[in-house]
């Protein structure tokens, strides 16, 4: 049977998707942001990256009278090493604050700033669907049997992820008050790739074992329209005695290079107490020094094949022989 040209082109394209993903590192950067959720996967063995955005947020909180404006910075840095699993990270955003509080028909100023997250941690795969089920069998004569959503792309890839908060500052009013000065922050991560769509869910407990633990749950869904540009809307849940909210988050992402992306996002909540309305401008990049491991040969493959077949040969005839076998 003769194959066409685009039939051969979309086989090689599927296998080598495949085994990118099989193998953890991809050719392309793979990046948390814009939005605030990880991904299930680590970024490869020997992959340096930083992910950065500068913001804008404004709060009205209609309750305590006060009007904020945020400028501030956002950083992840992220670290394959060891294994393709694993990644070691340092997570941080630093906020500067002008705040008008409103007394009656006075109103005063005040300026303040610190970090709201230092966060030191490591995040290990646990679960790679790919591995465990083998790679998908592909049917060369037809798009939409290979294109078809099978039951095992609802099983995610599950990843965990354990860190450290970092607080050295006394009276920093972004954090909450009397608080340690490291606390635990431990994630569920899950990821299903389906196609150009890609779903990502976070569940996160913070600062437990304080006096103000907090828990998130973030849903977060990427729309590939082309090799560069990908769109994203994320849904981010906050309950804690110190600040809870439902912050919904959109934006688009652009490929510049294959270790280049740059972003922009949106985020607005759905309460008074504050209302918020944030945008981020951001960027990735990654410095890649990620080797595949090289397979190792130890003789001539072609001598190796006339050895085995001498073998064969030689163990035919000493069975005949000995008249042994049966």
């Amino acid at each position: 049977m003769k194959y066409s040209t685009q039939s051969i082109r979309l086989f090689l394209l599927l296998f080598v998707t495949i085994q990118l993903v099989h193998a953890q590192y991809t050719e392309t950067i793979n990046t948390n942001s814009p939005g605030r959720s990880q991904g299930a996967f680590a970024v490869g063995n020997g992959v340096a990256q930083i992910e950065g955005s500068l913001f804008y947020r404004a709060e009205e909180h209609l309750l305590q009278r006060y009007e904020r404006d945020y400028i501030g910075a956002s950083f992840q840095l992220r670290y394959g090493a060891v294994t393709e699993k694993l990644e070691f990270s340092v997570f941080g955003t630093y906020n500067s604050i002008d705040q008008t509080d409103f007394n009656g028909t006075v109103s005063t100023n005040t300026s303040f700033s610190n970090f709201s997250r230092f966060t030191v941690g490591a995040k290990y795969l646990v679960f790679d669907p790919y591995q465990f089920f083998g790679e998908k069998k592909v049917n060369l004569l037809s798009w939409k049997a290979n294109n078809k959503l099978d039951w095992r792309d609802l099983i995610p890839a599950v990843s965990v992820y354990a860190g450290a908060n970092f607080d050295f500052s006394e009276n920093n009013l972004l954090t909450p008050p009397d608080d340690s000065t490291i606390s635990p922050r431990l994630e569920l991560i899950t990821q299903n790739n389906w196609g150009r769509w890609v779903f990502v869910t976070n569940f996160v407990a913070d600062r437990i074992a304080t006096d103000y633990p907090s828990y998130q749950w973030l849903l977060t869904m990427t729309r590939s329209l082309s090799n560069k540009w990908a769109i994203f809307a994320e849904y981010q849940g906050l309950k804690s005695d110190f600040y809870s909210d439902d912050l919904g988050r959109g934006g688009v992402t652009y490929l510049v290079t294959k270790d280049w992306q740059v972003d922009t996002s949106v985020t607005l909540n759905f309460k008074d107490t504050p209302t918020v309305f944030q945008v981020n401008v951001g960027m990735s990049y990654r410095l890649d020094f990620h080797k595949d491991t090289p397979i190792e040969q130890t003789s001539d493959p072609q001598a190796d094949d006339k050895k085995g077949k001498k073998k064969k040969k030689k163990n035919k005839l000493n069975l005949e022989g000995e008249g042994g076998g049966i």
